[in-house]
């Protein structure tokens, strides 16, 4: 097998991670751009919200249960290779999505646009990880944050700006060119990683192993809580601070333009102090952040959340960059590609933790079902139980983080002695 020598000084390393970056970009933005257009969907093909939800809903399923075999499959035939499968995996749903006559064939096609997700989002991952130096991987790491930041807000604008000029086949119809201008880079600037043979004897169970169950266990709990302000937020900025829906999108824009602004310093400041610091002060943000989130809102009105998630943003952005540093920094080659997916498994259900049992919590606060009938004090005291349990989880994860540190340098000390 050919074997990528690593150099930050090499000319086109900078081309290979805008490779990268577009790859990323191209998973988040499916995850987000079709949501938009549900309105036009239920229209189009006469169908319930419910049914017509799908469309999104499967591409979140298929996103989150084919990253570990997008994963091991990239560790076993080769992390390019498997990386251009799932370009033409998605630039082939994506048109299939676009050319759909009824519903159930877009959904069909939205699943296997999020089966060729699960490899973009894995492999591009591994693969930035296989290329880039020690000294810059925190870097590269804030970089795909970044961009997946950037493809998650961009996605509803969008998919906004296309959908009064093209109709809902528009926004599924743009993905198809940035695909194909994905697999070209890829094709001319991805190294070959090869072929690698199989551990002998190493399940995917023997894999998660005590250095890697701390950084999967946090990042799931990480992912809730962010997904918690994205469920919670428009209820308490709509129906407790009465402000108008477009108002409502400006104030939560706030926390991904935060996202997309931070996530490369981010990772700059996890290659100067390294990530041990970086996730301690990442992980401290959160705790104040969700902590802000229960109180100030409620008092301080608009200025006190902004100024909340102004907090806990930048909390998680140093988090995933040092996380996912610190995670993938010893894993042997061979096994990047399946701790890559271990890793966007844990954010993914994470998510759908966030914002199935947060959401749930939130009503139970709330005092009753139908929320949008709650009055203003329901829904603040919802929210503000919400943020305290939310609250509760980022403290348990710093003391975990806490206990791992002491651990790594009695275990030194040990070494030493």
């Amino acid at each position: 097998m050919s074997e990528y020598k690593k150099s930050d000084t090499d000319g086109a390393s900078g081309w290979v991670k805008a490779a990268l970056a577009l790859v990323a970009l191209l998973a988040s933005l499916g995850t987000s751009i079709a949501n938009i257009a549900l309105p036009a969907l239920a229209k189009a093909f006469a169908a319930p919200l419910t049914e017509v939800q799908a469309v999104v809903v499967a591409y979140l399923a298929a996103l989150t249960v084919f990253v570990i075999a997008a994963g091991r499959l990239g560790d076993r035939f080769g992390l390019k290779r498997m990386l251009l499968a799932g370009i033409v995996i998605f630039a082939a749903a994506s048109l299939s999505c676009a050319l759909a006559a009824n519903l159930w064939f877009l959904i069909v096609a939205r699943f296997l646009q999020g089966v060729g997700a699960a490899f973009l989002m894995t492999l591009a991952m591994a693969l930035m990880r296989e290329v880039v130096g020690e000294a810059r991987l925190g870097r590269a790491m804030g970089l795909l944050g970044t961009v997946s930041a950037l493809g998650t807000a961009l996605g509803p604008s969008l998919g906004g700006v296309l959908l009064p000029v093209t109709g809902w086949r528009g926004i599924f119809a743009v993905q198809v060119p940035l695909a194909l201008l994905a697999l070209l880079l890829a094709l001319m600037l991805l190294p070959e990683t090869g072929r690698k043979p199989a551990a002998k004897g190493r399940s995917l169970f023997s894999m998660l192993e005590r250095q890697l169950m701390p950084g999967l266990a946090v990042n799931f709990l990480v992912a809730a809580v962010m997904m918690t302000t994205l469920v919670v937020g428009p209820f308490f900025l709509g129906l407790a601070l009465g402000l108008q829906p477009a108002m409502v999108g400006l104030v939560m824009t706030v926390g991904p333009v935060i996202s997309i602004l931070g996530g490369v310093p981010a990772g700059r400041l996890v290659d100067l102090a390294g990530s041990g610091r970086v996730l301690g002060v990442g992980l401290a943000l959160l705790c104040l952040g969700t902590f802000l989130l229960a109180w100030l809102p409620e008092s301080a009105g608009v200025a006190g959340y902004v100024a909340a998630i102004a907090v806990l943003t930048p909390g998680y952005q140093l988090f995933q960059a040092a996380n996912n540093t610190q995670v993938l920094a010893d894993v042997a080659s061979e096994r990047r590609g399946t701790v890559s997916g271990l890793l966007s498994l844990s954010r993914n259900a994470g998510l759908v933790a966030g914002a199935s049992g947060m959401g749930a919590l939130f009503a139970f606060g709330v005092g009753r079902n139908d929320i949008a009938l709650a009055s203003a004090a329901a829904i603040s005291s919802g929210t503000r139980l919400t943020f305290l349990v939310a609250t509760a989880m980022m403290v348990l994860s710093l003391a975990a983080f806490g206990v791992g540190l002491s651990r790594g340098r009695s275990g030194r000390s040990s070494k030493a002695s």
